[in-house]
């Protein structure tokens, strides 16, 4: 989920930091600190949480449709979010991204969207692809998934991966209108993205709570709500299909199961074992089944 939540999802042990090895020294560092004091290794770790360290380049093979986008921009803060736009702009469907990735990734998504004849309309979040800045909060998110909304909405459904999906929950509960949703590999607890980044740096409860108290003060203001209010809760998708890898290192699969159960009949699964956290997005089979349930709902 940079400066608020955005920041999260890939940096735990589903969240990967750079790497294993940058992920060993920081969490050595941060246990020495909070065995001194706790405070100063929550705010350590809370810069650590909070930015990107990495901004994701456009792969080869998404090369040919991210080229092919209709790019415009939309200010913001001073700043320009890039917005990307293919197809006619005839039945749009919305796609958001996770941590440390852009738009690009969902080129396969894309390229069956737009064969169906979808509009899919993507951005890159702030501090990430080719959006400047530093990274935003889910509210940031909220904010300008609304804005998109008002330009090429309403959508026919929407497909959101890794920390996307909470940031696409928290927008349908703000009055996003979308048919169907799809969640791939999500997050559901949003207290998960401290537990997980503290569990992959070693970090125990005492940093944890400070960390989260940290968040609550520099992001929100205060609110200590937000671990309830940015979480699955009761399900805000009135149609939804849950896609998840049981191997996936990144997001564990608990996630998705807390996701199916707050929507009950509303939400439909498909589980795959060994495509990990991001092939899912490219994967033929998983692809056909996630088309066909946004076509199914566009054509009710």
């Amino acid at each position: 989920m940079g400066d608020k939540m955005t920041a999260a999802i890939e940096l735990a042990p589903t969240l990967e930091p750079a790497g294993a090895l940058t992920r060993r020294l920081a969490g050595r560092i941060l246990s020495a600190l909070a065995r001194v004091s706790p405070d100063v290794a929550a705010r350590a770790g809370f810069e650590l949480w909070r930015r990107p360290l990495v901004r994701g380049d456009v792969r080869e093979d998404e090369r040919a449709v991210h080229d092919a986008a209709r790019v415009t921009h939309l200010p913001w803060r001073g700043d320009r979010v890039a917005v990307y736009e293919w197809g006619d702009g005839a039945r749009p469907v919305l796609l958001v991204h996770g941590w440390r990735s852009r738009a690009s990734r969902f080129a396969a998504v894309v390229q069956r969207l737009t064969a169906q004849g979808f509009t899919p309309v993507s951005y890159d979040a702030l501090g990430h692809g080719a959006t400047r800045g530093r990274a935003g909060t889910i509210l940031d998110h909220e904010a300008i998934i609304r804005a998109l909304s008002e330009r090429s909405g309403p959508f026919e459904g929407v497909v959101a991966h890794s920390l996307g999906v909470p940031i696409v929950f928290h927008a349908l509960r703000r009055g996003l209108r979308a048919r169907r949703v799809v969640a791939i590999n999500g997050v559901g607890d949003f207290g998960y993205l401290v537990d997980a980044f503290c569990a992959a740096l070693g970090l125990g409860p005492a940093v944890n709570a400070r960390l989260r108290w940290t968040i609550e003060q520099r992001l929100f203001d205060g609110a200590s709500d937000i671990w309830e209010r940015f979480s699955v809760g009761d399900g805000p998708a009135d149609e939804l299909l849950v896609v998840q890898d049981r191997l996936d290192q990144v997001v564990h699969p608990a996630q998705a199961d807390l996701i199916a159960a707050a929507h009950g009949a509303r939400g439909r699964r498909l589980d795959t074992i060994g495509l990990g956290h991001s092939a899912l997005l490219s994967d033929q089979g998983v692809l056909d089944v996630v088309v066909d349930f946004i076509a199914a709902g566009a054509s009710s």
